[in-house]
């Protein structure tokens, strides 16, 4: 345990938390029949109302010294665009809020605010590491927020949110549950930080599930410009069992092509030694960068939340980008970010058009997410449902409706799939240590 002080530990058991409904008095109230600014967060927000705009917000860090996913808000605009071009949802525009987290705490909050100040409907296709932060926000202004990336285990837990991808926790699942069948010792590489703390007893779940030994769990700054002593601390910690070729898993984000720039040099008297990681970590793009066939990555095992970017599922949200976004490089169809946006707001559209012509509020969207309706994203994820129990609560995870991850592996260069269709990793997940 570091010194910091843990806001949540993955996997601990708790009871589902209430919404943190903010109780006005009478004379707030009164002070606030008018609605004018500075009245604070009013429950129940508005998207819009009438012929008005639907109003929702996006958010991600951007042009930070760690974690950049520039690409979700730019497709969120774009995919405004290209819904407004079809005649809106419902008949009605959609207008997409952007918002810089900055990756702090305290902007963090400040998206939240203004989301809550904005009055948007939902909260669409984001990525924050601060979810203690920004959820009792969203919480006390009833805001649904609608498919984080899956970074914190705060968007597992939070009630006002709708998970599309069973975020880390299914990744490192299902990645341990592989080498826990493959590889010797295995180390991960992670950061140093809240978020970066819930990674060991998720790998450790799948790998224990095949009876091998916890990882090696290595901490490392996420805004480091080198990594040559993590590299070297976790191959002499897959090295310890001469018998089994170990495996080392970056897990640093966009870190993690820096990572592997000083392990490849340390790996150079470790040439048995494998890698492993998740994506959203790394991607075509990078391996491609990294040398491809002859890179650090031939040969690894990775886990994905979705099919590999070449898969012919991907075409409709690849035509919102040739129409509407054609050039900005800021939007990757193959980035992981950019993907669960996509999939966030075929979620939005579905709840909206649920409603008919009742008034769209985030209250409204909330109630029809919360009163099981089905929403299909073309095989890209299982159906999507958010009104059952779903069985994970005893491990921490209330919001984890989709366990099914994808087993990618580069060959000659490629991001492929190991095999088809989806691994669901639900009893990996029950088998974590509560604590």
């Amino acid at each position: 345990m570091t010194g910091r002080r843990r806001i949540r530990s993955t996997f601990l058991l708790k009871l589902h938390r209430p919404a943190r409904a903010t109780a006005l008095s009478a004379g707030a109230l009164a002070a606030c029949a008018s609605l004018t600014v500075g009245c604070g967060v009013i429950p129940g927000a508005t998207g819009g109302s009438g012929d008005d705009p639907i109003k929702v917000m996006t958010w991600a860090p951007m042009g930070t010294e760690a974690t950049n996913k520039p690409g979700m808000p730019a497709f969120a605009q774009a995919y405004a665009r290209w819904i407004n071009s079809r005649g809106g949802i419902n008949g009605r525009k959609l207008t997409v809020l952007i918002c810089n987290d900055h990756n702090d705490t305290v902007s963090a909050a400040k998206c939240a605010q203004r989301a809550a100040d904005e009055k948007v409907a939902a909260v669409v296709g984001s990525y924050s590491q601060h979810g203690d932060t920004f959820f009792p926000t969203l919480e006390s202004a009833d805001i649904p927020y609608i498919g984080g990336y899956g970074i914190t285990n705060a968007e597992l837990d939070s009630v006002v949110s709708y998970p599309v991808n069973g975020g880390q926790p299914s990744l490192l699942a299902g990645l341990g549950k592989e080498l826990g069948r493959s590889c010797g010792p295995v180390a991960l590489v992670r950061p140093d930080s809240i978020a970066g703390d819930e990674l060991p007893t998720m790998i450790d779940s799948g790998l224990k599930l095949g009876g091998h030994a916890a990882v090696a769990d290595q901490m490392a700054a996420e805004d480091a410009t080198e990594y040559s002593a993590q590299s070297e601390r976790a191959l002499k910690a897959t090295t310890t069992d001469p018998a089994k070729k170990g495996c080392v898993v970056p897990a640093l984000g966009d870190r993690t092509t820096t990572f592997m720039d000083s392990f490849r040099r340390a790996r150079e008297d470790y040439p048995d030694v494998r890698t492993a990681t998740v994506l959203g970590s790394v991607d075509q793009t990078v391996i491609d960068a990294t040398g491809g066939a002859s890179g650090p990555y031939e040969g690894s095992y990775m886990t994905g939340w979705y099919p590999v970017a070449t898969d012919k599922r991907w075409d409709a949200m690849k035509n919102v980008i040739k129409k509407q976004a054609f050039g900005d490089n800021r939007i990757d169809p193959a980035d992981a970010g950019v993907q669960t946006t996509w999939i966030a707001y075929t979620v939005f559209k579905a709840a909206v058009e649920s409603l008919g012509d009742g008034e769209v509020t985030s209250t409204a969207v909330r109630k029809a997410l919360d009163n099981g309706l089905k929403v299909g994203t073309g095989g890209l994820t299982p159906t999507l449902s958010w009104g059952y129990e779903n069985g994970l609560t005893s491990v921490g995870l209330p919001r984890l409706v989709n366990t099914e991850v994808t087993l990618q592996s580069v060959r000659q260069g490629r991001l492929v799939a190991v095999r088809r269709g989806f691994t669901d990793v639900r009893k990996t997940l029950l088998n974590a240590e509560v604590g």
